[in-house]
């Protein structure tokens, strides 16, 4: 067991907003712990992290699996002696349904990726946060956690305002700790996320920067710069609040 260095566990890391997280806390200085589903594509993430002179190191489970979760992040904890940053990055879409024909199994899936990991992920995290250095949760809410998403996204959109909701009330639950915790709410983000409609309407992709205050879609960077600070000691009187990383996009034009 080792309390050397800061430790960040980035879920949903493989690729993404996540990557580029796991890639901006290992320059911090940070041991970066990578989740996902995908051990292929996680081992190619580590040899491209490590080969940057980053330590990082990738464990496969599914966040929406609870007994998964819990193993994990205290094996983790366990190792490293602390968590110092948890970064739940893990979430999406998970498809679009109208309410009217929205299947149980569909409702539960959607709230399980987005709440529900971000729960299980906290809970098995909190007791290795408490030895952590300026220890913090991170994490991801978005705009349609205020306006209820877009069509056949509204599951999407109620499971986004539990997590802007949980993470207001995981800071109140952990303050006495000094544990803080904070939300970030990306707008529209040029990633993997989007690449079917890139692929096949380049040209409503293109559009949609017509929508944001500064002309631009965000780029992976955006995010993870947002995160460093806020993991940092920098933020050390931040707590209970999310962060628009939208370049004026929720204002609308």
């Amino acid at each position: 067991m080792s309390i050397e260095g800061k430790v960040a566990v980035i879920t949903g890391a493989t690729g993404g907003i996540g990557f580029e997280v796991a890639r901006r806390l290992g320059q911090d200085g940070y041991t970066v712990i990578l989740n996902g589903i995908d051990d292929e594509a996680g081992a190619e993430r580590i040899k491209e992290l490590t080969a940057q002179g980053i330590k990082a190191e990738y464990y496969g489970f599914d966040v929406t699996n609870e007994e998964a979760v819990t193993k994990n992040i205290k094996a983790i904890g366990d190792k490293f002696g602390k968590i110092d940053t948890l970064v739940n990055n893990a979430g999406g879409l998970g498809g679009r349904s109208r309410f009217e024909d929205m299947t149980t199994e569909f409702y539960r899936s959607v709230m399980a990726l987005n709440l529900d990991s971000t729960f299980f992920a906290s809970r098995a995290a909190i007791p290795y946060l408490k030895k952590g250095e300026h220890p913090s949760i991170i994490n991801y809410t978005s705009n349609a956690g205020w306006t209820a998403g877009g069509p056949g996204a509204g599951i999407y959109g109620t499971s986004k305002a539990g997590v802007h909701a949980i993470t207001r009330a995981l800071a109140k639950d952990l303050a006495e700790y000094g544990i803080r915790v904070n939300a970030v709410s990306p707008g529209t983000i040029d990633t993997p996320f989007h690449a079917q409609i890139k692929a096949t309407k380049p040209e409503v992709f293109a559009s949609w920067a017509n929508n944001i205050l500064l002309g631009r879609l965000g780029q992976p960077e955006d995010v993870s710069g947002v995160i460093s600070f806020l993991a940092s000691k920098d933020a050390s009187f931040i707590t209970a609040e999310t962060i628009q990383i939208g370049g004026g996009q929720a204002l609308g034009i």
